[in-house]
């Protein structure tokens, strides 16, 4: 759903504010493109739906029962599937709230439409509706922000939060209000020192808390891992509908065996055009080769904590784990820095290792394509 009722300051994601929206007819088209993209792709059984946006909560129950409907009459759904009182009623079973903090003056930062108080007050009423389902978006690493204001406001949602946590550290994207703002010298850019002992001060909180991390960024406890996210990590094929969406399926119908990567066309209008003449609103296509699909799997899968062998023989079976990184002395390095492990298991992060996971990841993908190029 493209559209949000005010722009946030840090945000780039695509989105846009309502003039004159005829709901009936994007309605319309998600069904519609649903509907086509599902045919295309001939998958049979979907295990997750989740709306994103822009803020998928503007959109009417209505025409989340409808996307639903449809989805469910192209492909089984799962029972158990994690998809967004009414929407409740709507078949939605999952809801994450992007809380962000509980100090105002960061709301005001963040450009935020809402209050600490407000924000508390959707919780619990999420909490009722989806318990043990809600889960809550937190951003650490704002301009000004330091590590005291960060934990007192960490252990305040820690007493009222359920059982699923996201944090993520504030991206400054080009071309956001809080982008210039911090180039102009008017908010001060966040120290990365500062920032990273944020992060480490809040992974210890929830594991302390009883949370686990089960990727870089999601901690969950109480089982209430986000089967969604687990999709992408695992290299599953998704199908992206709606403006700017993106997925990675194979499309079946047309005889291809290879899986594309796809974007659906950016503009709201534009996109409804495209879905209105052709069923569906692709602007990009690009197939995937092997090393490609196994790159894209195996990054995915490296932002969770364990990339099992026998997930890896999926996507490489002419090669082993052991084959690709049991003799690499890059990778031997970072054994025996205590970052990573290789094992009969499969390989993993450590706890040390998964809080710089990112530096490990281009010692990873560059020991895979070599050893990809000398097979």
């Amino acid at each position: 759903w493209p559209y949000c009722q005010k722009r946030c300051s840090y945000c780039n994601f695509n989105k846009y504010i309502p003039r004159g929206l005829d709901e009936a007819s994007m309605r319309s088209c998600l069904t519609q493109e649903a509907r086509t993209l599902i045919q295309l792709s001939q998958v049979h059984r979907i295990s997750s739906v989740f709306f994103g946006g822009g803020t998928p909560s503007l959109a009417s129950p209505q025409t989340i029962a409808a996307v639903l409907e449809t989805i469910s009459r192209c492909a089984h759904l799962a029972a158990d599937a994690s998809r967004l009182a009414e929407f409740r009623a709507s078949g939605i079973n999952r809801l994450s709230i992007g809380i962000q903090s509980l100090d105002d003056a960061e709301l005001i930062l963040l450009g935020r439409d809402h209050t600490a108080h407000e924000a508390l007050g959707t919780l619990e009423e999420a909490k009722k509706l989806f318990p043990g389902r809600t889960s809550i978006d937190l951003i650490f690493g704002l301009p000004g922000q330091s590590v005291a204001s960060w934990t007192k406001g960490l252990e305040e949602l820690l007493q009222q939060c359920d059982d699923h946590v996201s944090l993520y550290q504030l991206t400054l994207e080009r071309g956001t209000s809080l982008f210039r703002q911090v180039q102009q010298g008017s908010v001060p850019a966040p120290k990365q020192e500062v920032v990273a002992e944020m992060y480490e001060v809040a992974r210890e909180m929830l594991r302390d808390t009883g949370y686990r991390q089960y990727e870089v960024s999601n901690f969950a406890r109480n089982g209430a891992l986000s089967a969604h996210n687990l999709s992408y990590w695992q290299g599953s094929q998704y199908i992206g509908i709606g403006p700017g969406a993106h997925g990675r399926f194979v499309p079946r119908a047309h005889g291809e065996n290879l899986r594309e990567a796809r974007i659906q066309t950016l503009e709201p209008d534009s996109w409804m055009k495209e879905v209105q003449a052709f069923g569906h609103g692709t602007r990009k296509r690009a197939a995937q080769g092997e090393l490609e699909v196994v790159s894209v799997s195996q990054y995915l899968q490296w932002v969770s904590p364990l990339l099992p062998h026998q997930h890896w023989l999926q996507f490489a079976p002419s090669l082993s784990l052991w084959d690709v990184f049991g003799t690499s002395v890059e990778v031997k390095e970072l054994e025996d820095q205590g970052l990573l492990l290789l094992d009969n298991r499969g390989l993993r992060c450590s706890w040390k290792g998964l809080a710089v996971l990112d530096s490990l990841l281009l010692t990873l993908l560059n020991q895979l394509q070599q050893s990809w190029e000398d097979r």
